[in-house]
Parts: structure tokens; sequence; C-alpha cells
């Protein structure tokens, strides 16, 4: 998915301050397309920008709806797509076409540099699109595609958590994954404790339902130190999590780099046709690149 904002502010992110849990409130940005969508997008926030790895977080639906987002480039990072209602059509420079629907994945890892294109046909769309930076020694990778038409559960009393990448509670995603981290979603029914690492940061996204410890909206942030995470109600909730990213990174438009000057070359690269390949199939014209701001882009690291 894109960043389909006409003028996408600077990502900035700075250094660690304070403890404990914090409540990230999404904003609202179109999605694009000839009958628009809203997405929500909790993360980057405007403090904290990262959650492990994790550092962008869109959720939309349910809404009837077409998604139509044209091809576009992307660096430096993994899209993880994720469905609870509809289907939406993959295409990429890889020569890719995939579908995906409820309880999928569709990982995608730029790398170096891919692009690629969604489209849905009118239908009732609900879902999550995430990214997640690669380190600095992964972020030059070929690109690559998988799809994953099942993923292995973990289950406890009162819950049973789909492991979208990473490990939870020992139980271990078939997806690519650079850096130590967990995303899963959580179908709660009752009272439950979900066991997670100690030494990751976590974040807590309501998807459907009602869960008394997370209200409807924003993105809820737990710092390390926790072995596990209780919930209570009836819903379905996105789990996210990870070491905590140590690395500064420029995030601007789809673009993972970690200098100005890399994203100017990022951006001069797919305006001239080179470096992403192209998408074939899909019927209209690739995504024109902003216009960059007029000062500098700085290496942030996870907060500001």
């Amino acid at each position: 998915m894109s960043n389909l904002e006409h003028d996408p502010r600077e990502i900035r992110c700075g250094a660690e301050a304070g403890a404990g849990s914090e409540v990230l409130i999404g904003r609202e940005v179109p999605l694009g397309g000839p009958r628009a969508m809203a997405v929500s997008r909790t993360l980057p926030g405007v403090r904290r920008r990262m959650i492990g790895a994790w550092c962008f977080v869109d959720a939309y639906g349910p809404e009837r709806a077409v998604m139509r987002v044209p091809p576009h480039p992307h660096t430096g990072l993994q899209t993880v797509s994720w469905l609870l209602a509809g289907e939406v059509l993959h295409r990429d420079s890889l020569g890719t076409l995939q579908e995906i629907r409820p309880g999928q994945l569709n990982l995608m890892t730029a790398g170096r540099g891919i692009s690629h294109s969604e489209e849905s046909p009118e239908t009732v769309l609900h879902g999550v699109q995430l990214w997640v930076a690669l380190p600095g020694e992964r972020r030059d990778v070929a690109p690559g595609f998988e799809h994953h038409p099942s993923l292995p559960v973990l289950r406890g009393p009162g819950f049973a958590a789909t492991v979208i990448m990473g490990a939870l509670g020992g139980v271990v995603s078939p997806a690519t994954a650079h850096t130590p981290l967990v995303g899963a979603e959580v179908a709660v029914d009752g009272a439950c404790e979900v066991p997670v690492d100690p030494a990751f940061e976590h974040g807590l996204l309501l998807l459907d339902g009602e869960v008394a410890e997370i209200g409807q909206g924003p993105l809820i942030y737990l710092p390390p130190g926790r072995s596990g995470v209780r919930l209570s109600g009836r819903g379905r909730v996105l789990l996210i999590g990870g070491e905590p990213f140590g690395e500064e990174i420029v995030m601007w438009w789809n673009f993972v780099g970690r200098s100005h000057d890399e994203i100017v070359a990022f951006r001069k690269e797919w305006t001239e046709g080179e470096g992403f390949g192209s998408v074939e199939g899909f019927d209209g014209a690739p995504l024109p690149a902003p216009v960059l701001p007029g000062t500098r882009l700085k290496p942030r690291g996870r907060v500001r």
C-alpha cells in the first residue's frame, strides 16, 4: 500500500523520552480511488514513530469501497497486508499476481527497490496495512514476495492468536523477518493473558468487537519489561512488537532510507523510470512522486 498524501510530511523521530504506556491516536488519511476510502494511520504518530521495526500502521473499514492504488515504489522496508474482510489483488514488478483474502498474508520485501499496485472490486473491505523497516545490513536485499495462505495459531485460555510475523509463545510464522519481532491477530473470548517477550516493546490495536483494555481507534503502546498482556472481552486485536529499533532512518513518501541524499536519489529513479521495474496488467498510470520538502530530511530515531 502507498502513502497517497499529495504533500507527505517528513516523518521525524527523536531521542527516547520517558517510559510507560501511551495512547497513539490515529489521523484520517484518504486512500484514493474513484470512491476514496479513509484509513486511520496510528503509526508513525506525533511522538512515537516505531514499535520494534514496525514503522507504519494503517487500519481501514469495515466499509463498502473500491481499493485502487496505482503502481508505486518502495525501498528499505517490508509491506504486510492483512485482511479481515474483502479481497485485494496484488501486482508487482517481479511479475507477481496474487489475490489476498481474510486470514492470509501477503508479504512484500522491497529491499533495494520494488514497485507494486493493489486493487479490489467494490466490496466490504476491512484490514490493516503495515510496514516493517529493514535493518541496515538487510535493507539492500533483493526484492521478494511471499504469500502464506495459512498461518500457525497459538492457543491459550480465552484466546487464539494467529502468528502473522515473527514468533509468539514459541509459535513461529513462516514469513521472512529480518529483525526480532511479532505480529499477530489475537481473537479474545473472555479474560486471558497472552504471553509476550519481555525484551520487546508492543502495540495493541482493536480490530473489531469489544476488548476492555483497548478503545476503538487508538494504538496502545506498551514498553518492554512485561511477560504477558492481559485482555478481556470479545473481539479481535492486532498485536505488534519487537526489539526497540536502534538505527536512525529517514522515512518519506514510500521510501525508507538513511539520508536525505538517498531519498532524493530514490525519487529521481522513480521519476525517471529506473530502478523499480514495471507493474504489468494495471489499467492506469503509476503514481507520480510528490515534491520534496524545502528543507533537508534528517535521519531520526524511534520517538520525537
